[in-house]
């Protein structure tokens, strides 16, 4: 994030304890405008307990998280006015139609001229023949531009992203990247995306954050940090941070 940006996202020093475990651990990062912030780490280091706790569904056991300087525990509703969602895990409403899933979404999300908006995204995301069709019957990747259409709805400043295109064939993710790197750019809206797929990262990330154990191990340019780390690719430094994490200097 550049120097003197206001982020769109703010997360200082926060934890989340579980009884006696620890999933997150006093981590600290922001997300400016325009910026599509990779987080990454094996299963359990944190990631979706740390995006649960942006949205509200869980809160901090210690530390701040503001959108756009506004305090998700203290006014959780004003935060996310300009934040959404997409995650293979969280499917719309099998047994409603594409439109009549974005025009329920679109009326909770408080949308301006929802039908006008609507019919901007079921262009945008090439939706428009399978609009009368049941969310359940779609393909996976058909399934995905619904959700992101979705997300897309309330032209949201911040956008959490929880494995996107996880399932989709390469050339279906290749497409959905593509447009949400144009929706990022045309709105300068800031990114939080979690993947395990490490070409993903190094074709739309500008910045990533590992997690290890609850905690940041390492932050920076995809490009840059694997061979700051005696590394060749970013998979590479990946599976050492999932192995050796220690050999990284994340005590």
């Amino acid at each position: 994030m550049a120097t003197g940006i206001s982020p769109v996202l703010s997360v200082d020093g926060v934890k989340r304890v579980f009884g006696r475990a620890v999933a997150v651990d006093g981590i600290s990062f922001g997300v400016g405008p325009d910026e599509i912030v990779g987080l990454l780490g094996p299963n359990g280091a944190g990631k979706t307990t740390t995006i649960n706790m942006i949205l509200g569904v869980l809160s901090p056991t210690a530390g701040t998280i503001r959108i756009e300087g506004v305090d998700v525990v203290a006014d959780r509703a004003r935060a996310l006015r300009r934040t959404n969602f997409a995650a293979v895990y969280a499917p719309l409403p099998g047994n409603l139609t594409v439109s009549q899933n974005l025009r329920f979404f679109g009326l909770l999300y408080e949308v301006e001229s929802p039908g006008k908006r609507i019919g901007e995204l079921l262009e945008a995301f090439d939706l428009e023949k399978m609009k009368h069709v049941k969310f359940g019957l779609l393909s996976s990747g058909e399934q995905t531009r619904v959700c992101l259409a979705k997300a897309m709805l309330n032209r949201p400043r911040l956008l959490l992203l929880d494995e996107p295109t996880a399932s989709l064939d390469p050339a279906t993710a290749r497409d959905i990247r593509a447009k949400i790197l144009e929706f990022c750019g045309r709105d300068r809206m800031g990114v939080l995306w979690t993947t395990h797929n490490m070409h993903e990262v190094t074709e739309v990330c500008d910045r990533v954050l590992f997690l290890s154990h609850g905690r940041i191990l390492l932050e920076g340019d995809p490009a840059a940090l694997p061979r700051a780390h005696g590394k060749e690719t970013l998979e590479e430094l990946f599976i050492t941070v999932a192995r050796e994490p220690l050999a990284l200097g994340g005590g």
